[in-house]
């Protein structure tokens, strides 16, 4: 009787902690919980690499309090696999950026410090994302390439300065790349980009690309799964006029607002038949609307604000019914006067006719 009891007490406070485990998770989004990760134990490597890293890391507020103890499985921020008990997520992200909610909970979210090598010893890292941190004078570190399983990186808005590395082309697995700065980063060559020969999303909203040219353009061609890209005020100059194929025709969000590509808009843009958010507003575009953009049936945003587009001799080009057209026209009208409404939603066939219009 005695052992029958101390196997039901055992029994229950099994089911007690997968309980708690499940209401701590089910609390909000600060608690790390992944299905069975009580379960498992991290591996002694994985484990004393993490310890290293976080030597590297100054967290004033003590955010990786749960850092200790032998299984790293347990600790925030930390996924590991379901089956080896590899660590293969590192997520120390600020989920409470600066001016998101109050200074408080931004500090005891904020990271700073050094990204140490060790992250290259584990050897199944899948996802890494350090996001709205303050790495302050540090620039994004060259070997992160070196981390050949990884599929996703944000290292968005997290006070990286200088060059973005090019040895970040090696990532051939990687799937989301996120490395948005706030004018502390630039590029001057981008052909290290066609080596994410598996990338989907691209993010490098606020990195100066001045010096790249038009040669942005042929790189990112070279990518054809790619199906978001993200270049707002990027400083980019110039838009290739034209292309010998069009490759990238997976692109369904798009966005090269706030550049100054002082050009017109290619007729190529007519072959990204599967784009369906199109923000290309304050960029000095001018010229004619290619007229092949009435076959982009899968189009539902298209943001033309700020922009010098025409349409010549009145031509038309229609767009999809429930599409939503930011402009500066209300219900574009053959006029040269520019008026200033931004948002319509066209319900049914219409004829876009942009913000100026050529002549008689």
């Amino acid at each position: 009787m005695v052992v029958i009891h101390q196997l039901l007490t055992a029994e229950f406070m099994e089911r007690l902690l997968v309980l708690l485990l499940i209401a701590l998770c089910s609390i909000g989004t600060e608690f790390v919980c992944y299905g069975d990760v009580h379960l498992m134990n991290c591996t002694a490597a994985d484990r004393e690499a993490l310890m290293d890293f976080k030597v590297g890391l100054n967290d004033p507020e003590n955010r990786l309090s749960s850092w200790r103890g032998s299984n790293c499985c347990l600790w925030r921020g930390i996924l590991c696999d379901s089956r080896s008990g590899a660590v293969i997520r590192v997520d120390l992200h600020n989920p409470y950026p600066l001016g998101f909610d109050s200074p408080k909970r931004y500090g005891f979210w904020n990271l700073s410090g050094e990204i140490r090598p060790s992250l290259l010893k584990l050897k199944s890292l899948r996802y890494v994302d350090l996001s709205a941190n303050t790495f302050q004078d540090t620039p994004i570190p060259g070997f992160l390439g070196s981390l050949r399983n990884l599929q996703y990186l944000n290292l968005s808005k997290a006070g990286f300065i200088g060059k973005i590395p090019p040895t970040l082309g090696n990532l051939s697995s990687l799937q989301y790349l996120d490395v948005s700065s706030e004018f502390l980063t630039s590029v001057d060559d981008l052909q290290w980009v066609a080596g994410l020969v598996s990338l989907k999303h691209l993010e490098m909203n606020q990195v100066d690309l001045e010096i790249v040219g038009s040669n942005w353009v042929e790189a990112l061609n070279r990518l054809p799964h790619l199906t978001e890209l993200h270049l707002s005020s990027c400083s980019l100059t110039s838009l290739a006029s034209s292309l010998n194929s069009v490759n990238f025709t997976s692109l369904s969000v798009l966005d090269l607002s706030f550049n100054s590509l002082n050009s017109g808009l290619p007729d190529w843009f007519a072959n990204l038949t599967s784009l369906v958010y199109v923000d290309i507003s304050s960029s000095s575009l001018h010229g004619r609307i290619p007229l092949g953009l009435s076959h982009l049936l899968s189009l539902k945003y298209l943001n033309l604000i700020n922009s010098k587009l025409s349409v010549l001799n009145r031509e038309t080009v229609a767009f999809p019914p429930s599409s939503i057209l930011e402009t500066k026209p209300r219900a574009c009208l053959l006029t040269e006067e520019a008026v200033t409404v931004s948002l319509v939603r066209l319900s049914s066939w219409v004829s876009l006719l942009s913000s100026t219009l050529d002549g008689e």
